[in-house]
C-alpha cells in the first residue's frame, strides 16, 4: 500500500484550488477527488436528472 501524498494534496488545494488550510482538512476524499477531477468531463444530462432526483430542491 502506498501513503497519500499529503503535502503534495494540501499544496494544490491551497494553491491551485484556493482552500483554506481548515477548508482542506475538512474535506472527505470523495469531496477532493470531485474538486480535483473538475474540469475533465462535463456533467451529462443523465447524471444532472440522477442528482436532482436524489437531492430534490423542493423537500418539506
Amino acid at each position: 500500500m502506498t501513503a497519500m501524498p499529503w503535502a503534495e494534496l494540501f499544496r494544490a488545494g491551497v494553491t491551485r484550488l484556493g482552500l483554506s488550510p481548515l477548508a482542506f482538512w475538512a474535506m472527505s476524499l470523495a469531496e477532493w477527488n470531485m474538486l480535483a477531477s473538475a474540469g475533465t468531463a462535463p456533467l451529462g444530462r443523465d447524471k444532472l436528472n440522477a442528482l436532482l432526483a436524489r437531492y430534490p430542491d423542493n423537500e418539506k
